[in-house]
């Protein structure tokens, strides 16, 4: 028997306030997805004035470091991300068209070693969605720190 641990729709919005804050602090309008671990949208947020292509990328973002269990801009991260051309995965966002995301801005979420979901963000550049990931990862810690166990 395995124990499943499973984000709420109130364990999300506690992640997507902590990503749009720090999206605020920095200046920048994202959208966020907070996915359970079968990497299917719990929340989804669009900020006011984040691009409407964010969506789908967000959703994206999330999907892969859920499905995959590792964070996005880990695919392409020279010299041995698994997707940079020549190496063992190069191609692999071909195999979810349109659901893959091989660049920076997606995020497991890992509570006691399993991942139980994922952050997906897309709006800034690479440290700037890095940046509201880590906010929304730091949330998660913070909440998860208050779970008092049986």
């Amino acid at each position: 028997m395995q124990t499943i641990h499973r984000l709420t729709l109130e364990d999300a919005l506690v992640l997507l306030r902590a990503a749009e804050e720090e999206a605020n602090r920095i200046g920048v309008k994202e959208t966020i997805c907070i996915a359970d671990e079968g990497a299917h949208p719990i929340a989804l947020h669009r900020m006011t004035g984040a691009r409407l292509t964010g969506v789908e990328i967000a959703i994206a973002k999330a999907f892969t470091a859920a499905g995959h269990q590792r964070a996005t801009h880990l695919f392409n991260e020279p010299p041995s991300g698994p997707a940079l051309p020549g190496n063992e995965a190069f191609g692999i966002q071909h195999m979810h068209p349109g659901r893959f995301a091989v660049f920076v801005g997606g995020f497991p979420i890992v509570y006691r070693g399993q991942v139980v979901g994922a952050v997906g963000v897309s709006g800034g550049n690479g440290e700037q969605d890095k940046a509201v990931g880590a906010a929304a990862l730091a949330a998660f810690e913070r909440l998860v720190a208050d779970v008092v166990t049986v």
